[in-house]
């Protein structure tokens, strides 16, 4: 699942303009409310034992849902690069 939360509505606006929103819309993003949305559970909250990989900045038990979810923390890069090998990954492997 890829959640996106922009960071505030000129962020939005900014991404809006230069066709990343669209880009990501395309891809299946589901767009949360700019702020911290992915990191307060909008959207649904991360359930049991799941892995998440994560831009947000901070990260303790239970923030973004179960206790039982490991949530990764790293740049927006690593999450890109996760996000097209299925799996936590050097960003370094993918750019081209």
């Amino acid at each position: 699942t890829l959640m996106v939360a922009p960071a505030s509505a000129f962020d939005q606006r900014r991404a809006q303009e230069e066709g990343i929103m669209d880009a990501l819309a395309a891809a299946g993003a589901q767009v949360l409310p700019t702020s911290c949305g992915a990191c307060s559970g909008y959207g649904g909250s991360i359930p049991e034992g799941v892995n998440v990989i994560s831009t947000t900045a901070r990260n303790f038990k239970g923030r973004m849902g179960a206790q039982t979810a490991r949530v990764f923390l790293a740049s927006p890069y690593s999450v890109a690069a996760a996000a097209l090998t299925a799996r936590i990954t050097d960003p370094r492997e993918v750019l081209a």
